[in-house]
This record gives structure tokens, C-alpha cells and sequence, in this order.
């Protein structure tokens, strides 16, 4: 079953006179549990694949099917219901609430959707998972740079949202903490059957992913 399908897209941004397409009827499916790695040199259009399939980019042609939304048809308030209970996001930075704890970072998305008193204990659950079960009470200031992204994946997860759109989540980091990040994201998509779709330049993360979408300047919808 198709979580993600994405027809005939038509994506470009314009430069003064210039056109530069990103996407030209580009067509791509992925079906519900898989893990994807979008791969391909910078300016082929990756992270605004993530950000058209999160709604938060238009299009000028085609359809974005996601999670049962039509992505590019739908309005803003069913728009911001759809990346709040059905997507996850972790990007390159953390980007933490400085003065929250661990545990209400974790809770934001559940607090937006006025959900925090039903997700505190899964907010929890996911804390003791990433192994920051000794550090709820903590601020980022009191976290090292590897801790904050483990607090990120949580976050990610807490809405139990149905697909992962995680961009160079391990781009900041050191080798020790970038693999450490690496292995509980993996582990715990696969733990909580999500679908993650992972934009990447490191081939070690992109191995582990079941599909590959190499995206070029050159060949726009190469698959």
C-alpha cells in the first residue's frame, strides 16, 4: 500500500529571467513501513523534496499524496493537522527550545496539538529509549550536541506520526555521536514499523535504507 505517491510533479523556482527546474514530471511511490534514502549532489533538489512532501513548499504542477492527504491540494488548517499527527521531522540541527527541559521539548508537537497530558508518558518512554532517561529534567545548554539530536528523534516520534522526513540528521555531528544516532533512529523506525525518508550524503547511512532516489541536476526524475 502506497503511504507516499507522487505524480507527475512539477517543481521550479525562478531567478530573475531564468527558470531553474528542480522536479519535471517527476513520479515516485513508497509504500508504508519502507525506509528511503535520497541521495545526490547539493542543489539536486532533496531537501525540497521533504519540504514539498511536508507541505511546506508549493508546486507548479502534479499531485503529492501522503499519509491520505492530498498534499498539494488541501487548506492550511488541514495542512498543519497533517504535519503535526502524521509526519515526524529531524533535521540537520536540533533546534531545541533553549529554555524547555528534554521532556518538554519531546512534548512540543503533543502541546500544539493539545495532546501533552496523553504523550507525557510516551514523551518518557522515548527519552528512556534514545537513553536519556537520567536527563528529562535537563536544558539543551546542559546536553552535549549528540544527546540534543537523540532528543530530537524522540520529538520526531512522540505523535506516533505514520512517516519520518529526516534531513543530514547526522550532519552536525562527530563520527561517534553521528553513529550512535544513526543506530537508535534505525532501530527505532524499524521497532515502530515507520516509514522514514532520509536525505543524506553519508553512502554508510544510505546503506542501511531499503530503497535509494539518486536526484541529479542533470537527469531531473532519474529514479
Amino acid at each position: 500500500m502506497n503511504l507516499l505517491r507522487i505524480e507527475h510533479l512539477e517543481k521550479w523556482f525562478e531567478a530573475g529571467t531564468e527558470k531553474q527546474i528542480i522536479f519535471s514530471d517527476f513520479n515516485y511511490a513508497l509504500d508504508q513501513g519502507q525506509t528511503l534514502a535520497v541521495t545526490g549532489e547539493s542543489g539536486s533538489g532533496k531537501s525540497t523534496l521533504l519540504n514539498l512532501i511536508a507541505g511546506l513548499d508549493v508546486i507548479q504542477g502534479g499531485e503529492i499524496h501522503s499519509c491520505g492527504y492530498c498534499v498539494s491540494s488541501i487548506d492550511e488548517k488541514t495542512l498543519a493537522s497533517y504535519r503535526n499527527s502524521s509526519l515526524g521531522f529531524i533535521f540537520q540541527m536540533h533546534f531545541l527550545l533553549n529554555d524547555f527541559t528534554a521532556l518538554e521539548n519531546v512534548l512540543m508537537p503533543a502541546m500544539i496539538g493539545s495532546q501533552a497530558a496523553k504523550a507525557k508518558d510516551r514523551a518518557k518512554f522515548l527519552l528512556e529509549k534514545v537513553g536519556l532517561a537520567d536527563k528529562m529534567k535537563n536544558f539543551p545548554r546542559q546536553l552535549s550536541g549528540g544527546e540534543c539530536q537523540r532528543v530530537a528523534i524522540a520529538r520526531a516520534l512522540v505523535n506516533n506520526p505514520q512517516m519520518i522526513l529526516a534531513d543530514e540528521p547526522t550532519g552536525s555531528l562527530d563520527q561517534r555521536n553521528a553513529d550512535l544516532v544513526r543506530d537508535l533512529l534505525f532501530r527505532l523506525v524499524e521497532e515502530e514499523r515507520k516509514t522514514l525518508i532520509l536525505v543524506t550524503h553519508d553512502e554508510r547511512i544510505a546503506s542501511l535504507c531499503r530503497h535509494r532516489l539518486l536526484l541529479s541536476k542533470s537527469l531531473r526524475n532519474h529514479l
